[in-house]
């Protein structure tokens, strides 16, 4: 009986051996798998830290070649600046030394300027979402006045002579120079209105000064179609300065280092008088870039109610045109609208 069994056994323990060195095998063949993606996944760490390195250093790189360029340029300029003092009389190489620091306060007071429209801006949008039409009471975020200063007038008459611009002496060098076409006829079209009271032959400016009132005029026309700018003094004559200063307290001077701009025909008067809230921010926040940029100086009066506006040439290079910049300040939240404030 033992005999007959004794080969199923040995068959048995043969099949025993073979499920246990499958087993043995399986394992193993798992924890080799294992142990390939522990190895693969180390490898891909090692791969995503090494290119977060390289974007570092590539980011590093650029900076450092960006602010060897912007050093480079602040030195051009420098030296351009120096070029253009040389070329100045021994007088005005002496006052622009006394100018500078009246200067970089003026800069200071523009920086002012922007940064309360930041402010009022980031904090309105924080509150609202700007609708395209405002229905209910409203209340007005508008950019502070841009009030003139000493400083001011004194940089718009440095301005007038660094853009070899004269003073207009009497009408007879007044009609001079409008017949050789040194000065053009303000613009005056649907969209821009010149004062009645102000003289046919007081009617001109300079040509940049021409371009920016028909820039200026076809932004405001864009927005506000009803209501034409008005144009209300243009050229002036140290004839008419000095005459004007008899009865007029609050007039420039017709000579000197604070004359008034005016006598060069670089600037214009528009009036605020007949103007809503809404149009005086928006003028404001048009006006305020191109300050910044060193286009323009505004002095805005209010005896008079008026923006008093000093032209460059400058503001006829391309970069100066409005028009470059698609957004209207209502767009870019420069004048906002607050519902129930």
């Amino acid at each position: 009986m033992m005999l007959n069994r004794s080969p199923i056994v040995v068959l048995l323990a043969v099949a025993l051996a073979f499920t246990l060195m499958a087993s043995q095998a399986s394992a193993a063949s798992a924890h080799g798998h294992k142990h390939a993606q522990s190895a693969s996944t180390k490898k891909t760490k090692k791969a995503g830290k090494g290119a977060k390195v390289s974007a570092k250093i590539s980011s590093r790189t650029s900076a450092h070649v960006k602010s060897r360029s912007e050093r480079q340029a602040e030195e051009d300029a420098a030296s351009k600046a120096t070029a253009r003092e040389a070329k100045l009389s021994p007088r005005a190489r002496a006052r622009t030394a006394v100018l500078r620091r009246q200067l970089a306060r003026q800069r200071r007071s523009v920086r002012g300027r922007k940064a309360a429209i930041q402010t009022a801006s980031i904090e309105t949008r924080q509150s609202i979402k700007l609708q395209p039409t405002l229905v209910g009471p409203t209340r007005l975020f508008m950019p502070p006045p841009m009030r003139g200063t000493h400083e001011s007038l004194v940089h718009q008459n440095l301005m007038a002579e660094q853009d070899g611009l004269e003073r207009i002496l009497d009408d007879e060098d007044l009609a001079d120079r409008i017949a050789h076409g040194s000065l053009v006829p303000v613009p005056s079209n649907g969209a821009i209105h010149v004062n009645t009271d102000l003289p046919e032959n007081r009617r001109y400016c300079r040509p940049w000064t021409a371009k920016f009132l028909s820039d200026l005029a076809a932004a405001h026309g864009a927005r506000f179609s009803q209501n034409p700018i008005e144009v209300t003094s243009a050229v002036r004559t140290v004839e008419f300065q000095r005459h004007l200063r008899t009865y007029n307290g609050n007039a420039a001077a017709a000579e000197g280092d604070i004359a008034s701009p005016h006598l060069t025909g670089g600037t214009i008067d528009i009036a605020k008088q007949g103007m809503t809230k809404a149009e005086i921010g928006w003028l404001r926040a048009w006006l305020i870039p191109l300050e910044q940029a060193g286009k323009i100086d505004v002095a805005e009066e209010f005896r008079q109610a008026c923006f008093h506006i000093s032209v460059y040439k400058s503001y006829v290079d391309d970069k100066a045109d409005p028009k470059a910049n698609p957004k209207s300040p209502m767009a870019s939240a420069s004048m906002l609208a607050v519902h129930g404030r």
